[in-house]
């Protein structure tokens, strides 16, 4: 399968805050349509169809967030998404495709109307835990891992992850307001740019050719009815090497 690349970033990837790097984010730019969208839908409907297991999973008692979710995607995309035309049963997307609302498998119909992977938090005891999540483009984790487990646990091993930034995040997610989103990027670097990532990455050796810069533009936004916090992410890949290259395009 050949490589699904974007031409160039929405953002700087230099002038990433400090973790958490949290900024807050107008509403009506949640979701983004990008160069790379029909080809990243066409992969998200193979993993869907080929690997749901892998790439989607819901903990019991997830339903109420699920359908409001989808209906709050729905409904955003009929008031912003540019290219997409909302119907009563199905939804035309700005490639052409036409996908069926399923109201039965809100997760499953959101993996495809969307490029960003989505994963639902609700706040069980002193903790927001993952509680359900379509996810294809895992950046070296895997949902099964995650699923039903707080935020402190889905971050391990991560070693920038120490009690005080846990503090810092579980106290963002408390506080994000309705109406009021929150984002942040970061930027990772692989040898190749499969977009289905969900091992761990090997420490690079002396040499290695770590070519293609992977970024994820974060975003967390709480739905107003269920009081659960959506978690974002929209996921870009970059060739450096291309992009270097002496007389290559530049957006």
């Amino acid at each position: 399968m050949s490589a699904i690349l974007q031409r160039c970033l929405p953002y700087d990837v230099d002038a990433m805050r400090p973790l958490p790097g949290i900024a807050p984010l107008d509403p009506a730019t949640w979701l983004h349509v990008d160069d790379a969208f029909g080809a990243q839908m066409a992969e998200r409907a193979r993993l869907l169809a080929e690997a749901r297991a892998d790439v989607m999973a819901v903990s019991d008692g997830a339903q109420a967030a699920m359908d409001e979710l989808l209906q709050y995607v729905l409904d955003w995309l009929g008031a912003h998404g540019d290219g997409y035309e909302i119907g009563t049963d199905s939804v035309l997307r700005p490639d052409g495709a036409r996908v069926p609302l399923d109201r039965a498998d809100p997760m499953g119909t959101l993996g495809h109307l969307v490029q960003e992977d989505l994963c639902l938090m609700e706040r069980q005891g002193d903790e927001h835990v993952l509680t359900a999540a379509v996810l294809c483009f895992p950046a070296s984790w895997r949902l099964a891992d995650k699923i039903g487990r707080p935020l402190t646990a889905i971050h391990v091993p991560v070693l920038e992850y120490d009690a005080g930034l846990a503090r810092r995040v579980q106290r963002l997610f408390d506080g994000v307001q309705s109406g009021r989103p929150l984002w942040r990027v970061n930027a990772l670097h692989y040898a190749d740019p499969d977009l289905h990532q969900p091992r761990s990455r090997l420490r690079p050796t002396e040499g290695a050719d770590h070519r293609y810069l992977r970024s994820e533009r974060q975003c967390v936004l709480r739905l107003p009815r269920t009081r659960a916090c959506v978690f974002s992410i929209h996921t870009y890949v970059i060739d450096r090497v291309r992009d270097a290259a002496p007389g290559a395009a530049r957006d």
